[in-house]
């Protein structure tokens, strides 16, 4: 019999409310808010002084949008990782999302230290108009606050708001402001009481490619014989701005720089040892990708059946093997050790809707435990038979 571990990462949660330290202050905050893809990113440093008269062991880390919140990392001013827990709590009105970070090491009285968090959000953006014909550009509009959004008192603060585009139609104006290309500089503004609110909007042009993955289907399939089997069937929507009026495939083909907000292609990224790589859909196998070898990677250029325009599905199946000794390990104590990805890099900035990842196992397999990178659900588990089973495979 075989003992396994599946191990994906480790992630760490909280319950409860956590106190907040007055003798803290934000210092200084440099932020960031990118707006250059489907995704909003809000990151940047935080240098926090202790004003008290003993150490501080954590900060706090708050959340102003918990609805369209995806991830945060936090590091040090050396770029390790700090251990984070997440909790909910009412700082004030709502119950909102809030991070607990462990400094390390603690803050003594009257020093300061830096950290670097970095945030992604997703349906953050709202399209302005919501229609637009296939040769009309993509505008949207991002609405957010001035202020960065802390349990704290901060003493000195500026934001970059980063765009795609030097076409801004409009932004709020909250002085001192100014605008560099397609940078919006806001700030440096002073003594920011805790939790400051004062909306902060931009109207600008994002061509992007809007792509989104409302489901994924992941299969890992561990054979005893040294390989691994991964398939994805993948259903992707453009969320872009919905295509207004009938679509022209002579006014596409002839005109292609005007067709700026359709998705021709994208590129996924597998790992370096995949191989017996295939691309297909209902229909069968499509033809249109093309696949590029790198020393850490493989890239494969995938173009769908059709161009995707806002509101656009498609639906397909990509497959590949991976050597099994990069990714399964044996432990002095004989318990199996399977580290692999709980999804792979479908295209730059995804956002996935909805997953499942399904772990086929080695006949035999007892004693599983499994670690994810964050807080999942793990469904029932069941048993699938392959090829010759008698009394078939594990499936977590």
């Amino acid at each position: 019999m075989w003992k396994f571990v599946a191990v994906f990462a480790v992630f760490s949660m909280a319950n409860g409310l956590e106190h907040i330290d007055d003798s803290l202050i934000n210092k200084n905050v440099q932020r960031t808010i990118d707006l250059n893809s489907q995704l909003v990113k809000i990151g940047g440093t935080i240098t926090i002084e202790n004003t008290g008269e003993g150490s501080v062991a954590s900060y706090l880390l708050a959340i102003e949008d918990p609805d369209s919140f995806s991830s945060i990392t936090v590091q040090d001013s050396q770029k390790n990782p700090l251990k984070i827990e997440q909790f909910r709590a009412r700082f004030q009105g709502p119950e909102r999302i809030a991070f607990k970070v462990h400094l390390r090491p603690s803050l003594e009285p009257g020093k300061t230290t830096t950290i670097i968090f970095e945030s992604f959000f997703t349906n953050s953006l709202k399209f302005c108009p919501k229609c637009v014909t296939q040769k009309e550009k993509q505008l949207v509009k991002y609405e957010g606050n001035y202020y960065f959004y802390s349990p704290y008192v901060t003493k000195t603060q500026k934001t970059d708001v980063l765009v795609n585009s030097r076409v801004v139609e409009k932004y709020s104006k909250l002085k001192p402001v100014s605008q560099t290309d397609s940078t919006i500089t806001y700030g440096p503004y002073t003594d920011i009481e805790q939790f400051a609110r004062d909306s902060l909007s931009v109207h600008y042009e994002n061509n992007g490619p809007f792509l989104s993955v409302s489901r994924l289907q992941r299969t890992i399939e561990v054979s005893h014989w040294g390989n691994i089997a991964i398939e994805e069937n993948i259903d992707l929507k453009h969320t872009g701005a919905l295509l207004k009026g009938s679509f022209s495939r002579y006014d596409y083909q002839r005109d292609t720089v005007a067709n700026h907000h359709s998705i021709r292609s994208y590129v996924t990224v597998l790992p370096a040892l995949a191989h017996s790589i295939y691309y297909r859909d209902m229909n069968g196998n499509i033809s249109t990708s093309n696949v590029r070898t790198h020393k850490d990677y493989i890239e494969v250029e995938l173009k769908p059946r059709f161009p995707l325009f806002g509101g656009w599905r498609s639906s397909y199946t990509l497959g590949y093997s991976v050597p099994s000794s990069r990714y399964l390990f044996r432990k002095p104590s004989g318990e199996f050790l399977l580290k692999v990805r709980l999804i792979d890099h479908v295209f730059d900035d995804m956002a996935v809707e909805d997953l499942e990842t399904d772990i086929v196992l080695p006949v035999g397999v007892t004693d599983i435990k499994v670690k994810a990178p964050y807080e999942v659900k793990r469904l029932d588990d069941k048993v699938a038979y392959k090829y010759l089973d008698t009394i078939g495979r594990h499936v977590v």
